[in-house]
């Protein structure tokens, strides 16, 4: 009994600390779905209307037959699922090293890895400019490709690593001793039984990527190569009162679809994460 009832308090402490920190983050999205919905008279009448007392989604019919801002889409899904897709090939056979082979300094060089994740991309945009000038990958996607990579690779050794840990030794040891060699069943048993882990990290590269601007902003300045992060904000700047629902919808498309594909997949992302950390 009271094993249930301190349960059944932490429960409640938990929810009243949750409840006030989800609503801190979800006001401001729940004030941009209201201007998103409104007409352009509306607009003008700020905070002393919060619901909308004619919604209208013509906002977003505008927005989504914009060609200029498909191609911002379009850009914004091409850099994103290539970086990720790229840190993860990258970063598989390093955590597989991780995750398999022991030697001298692999934990230190394991939170390395870890520390590099925690550098911020401001410290090192300047030097990074002029190396990928030097390298003429300016002005072009895949420059801004091989950063995304680049910066991807920390966090997507880590969850690799986590899932193949989770991958039972001893199946390996059993196609070792059916003639496979240590490439074949690295490819054969390890990377299709750590498919959930795998498809994580590729899903939050993507989510990462998606909500990429310094690098994206200052690597390209042709407009038609811009990903929509870069897009709305130059949009931004020229914004006025009557197309403010016109830059919330635009935000809004920008901003659902990963916080939908995080919403859906967060079970299997939890999984990733905890893959392997119970060692038997």
């Amino acid at each position: 009994m009271a094993t249930m009832r301190g349960s059944w308090i932490g429960n409640l402490a938990t929810y009243v600390v949750a409840i006030p920190i989800a609503g801190f983050f979800l006001i401001p999205i729940v004030w941009l779905i209201s201007l998103a919905v409104r007409t352009q008279q509306e607009i003008f009448l700020g905070a002393a209307r919060f619901i909308p007392e004619k919604p209208t989604l013509d906002n977003f019919t505008q927005i989504l037959t914009d060609s200029g801002f498909l191609i911002y889409l379009g850009n914004s899904l091409k850099l994103s699922a290539l970086g990720a897709l790229g840190a993860v090939v990258v970063s598989a056979p390093a955590a597989y090293a991780f995750s398999r082979f022991a030697f001298k300094g692999r934990s230190t060089v394991m939170m390395a890895i870890l520390a590099v994740q925690m550098i911020s991309g401001l410290v090192i945009l300047i030097p990074l400019y002029r190396y990928m000038g030097r390298l003429g990958l300016l002005e072009s996607h895949f420059g801004v490709t091989a950063i995304y990579i680049a910066v991807g690779i920390p966090l997507s050794v880590w969850l690799l690593k986590n899932a193949f840990d989770g991958v039972p030794i001893v199946l390996e040891e059993a196609a070792s001793i059916d003639g496979y060699g240590p490439f074949e069943t690295f490819l054969r048993i390890t990377l299709p039984l750590s498919a959930p882990g795998i498809a994580s990290a590729f899903i939050l590269n993507m989510i990462l990527n998606w909500s990429q601007f310094l690098i994206p902003f200052i690597m390209l300045t042709e407009e038609s190569q811009w990903p929509i992060s870069v897009a709305i904000y130059n949009y931004a700047g020229s914004t006025t009162a009557s197309t403010t629902q016109l830059l919330a919808a635009a935000c809004l498309i920008a901003t659902v679809p990963a916080i939908l594909a995080f919403l859906i997949l967060q079970r299997s992302i939890v999984s990733a994460l905890t893959a392997g950390a119970v060692d038997g």
